[in-house]
């Protein structure tokens, strides 16, 4: 059961990482005329919680398989648990409060995925 909560978890995290990469033109094109650097920020930004989602959806994955059920493992699930609650945290007070429903989900899908991890190191 722990190697199926964890691997949901990951998967739910790696596919809201491909959802912050895809749209990442239209997102910046959104703010409208802002200066090149600016722009570069942006993308950088909304690139790095992607690369970040697809990082911490791996590290699930590799400790899962290599070595699933061991203490190791479980502590690697409450570690990025709490890394996904910081991240959930960060966008409930800032993207979240906009009116943009998919910064409105976001802290809901992270929280949910922690709290699958923080399940799956219990088991």
């Amino acid at each position: 059961m722990e190697e199926v909560l964890a691997y949901t978890a990951a998967g739910l995290v790696g596919l809201w990482g491909v959802s912050h990469a895809v749209p990442t033109r239209s997102v910046v094109a959104g703010f409208g005329e802002i200066s090149a650097d600016n722009r570069r920020v942006l993308v950088q930004e909304w690139l790095a919680e992607a690369v970040t989602m697809w990082s911490l959806a791996a590290l699930v994955v590799v400790v899962t398989v290599v070595g699933g059920g061991t203490s190791t493992a479980d502590w690697v699930y409450r570690v990025t648990a709490g890394s996904l609650l910081v991240l959930a945290a960060l966008t409930a007070l800032t993207g979240a409060r906009t009116g943009v429903i998919w910064f409105k989900i976001c802290p809901v899908l992270l929280t949910t995925s922690a709290v699958l991890l923080l399940i799956a190191g219990l088991a």
